[in-house]
């Protein structure tokens, strides 16, 4: 099956990248993204399209700005998130071909990322939505649109963001935090695998 889960890999290390990224992958998860504000970020995200684009979809988080999506359209990754809404970086990021994620919380920022060619929309901090209110948004959201959940997430509330409408999530510190080893975050992918499994039956 495919699982709707963003492995965040904020603060790894270009020389543990492709360790922590293959643990990740082999634990089921294949959407890995390695945030702009993690050290020598364009070597790391680099290694992980030379080495595993073949295994997993290889993508870019807390993305803000064109210089940016200029860089990673060189690379030829896969998707870009942003923490944020700004139009100038969905439209760059869907020019390059690439699938565009931005942050939102409100409606106005959900249809104004929709109208600009977001592929899809992090709401984030989720915490800050709450399932009710995601809800009552999905109602008036178009149907077809993925709704990725972002901070406060994890094993605990898989099932009620899913019964509320919610279409996957962005996993960061419950999956990998600096200095993590690779077999931290194997019982950690395990765990987040097992829990979004059961929340699905």
């Amino acid at each position: 099956m495919t699982r709707n889960i963003i492995a965040i890999l904020r603060g790894v290390k270009p020389s543990e990248v492709l360790e922590i990224a293959r643990t990740i992958a082999e634990n089921g998860i294949t959407q890995i993204e390695v945030p702009m504000n993690s050290p020598d970020v364009f070597d790391s995200i680099q290694l992980l399209h030379d080495e595993m684009k073949d295994f997993i979809s290889v993508g870019a988080g807390t993305v803000t700005n064109t210089n940016q999506v200029k860089i990673l359209e060189e690379i030829g990754i896969d998707f870009i998130v942003s923490p944020n809404f700004d139009s100038k970086v969905v439209e760059a990021t869907k020019q390059a071909n690439m699938l565009s994620f931005p942050g939102v919380i409100t409606p106005t920022e959900c249809f104004s990322a929709l109208n600009c060619g977001a592929d899809g929309l992090k709401f984030f901090p989720a915490s800050l939505l709450g399932e009710s209110n995601l809800a009552a948004l999905k109602a008036v959201l178009p149907q077809n649109i993925p709704l990725y959940m972002v901070g406060g997430v994890g094993p605990e509330n898989f099932s009620s963001w899913l019964s509320s409408g919610a279409t996957g999530f962005g996993i960061g510190s419950g999956i990998y935090k600096a200095g993590d080893s690779s077999q931290s975050v194997a019982s950690k992918s395990k765990l987040i695998v097992q829990s979004y499994d059961e929340a699905h039956k």
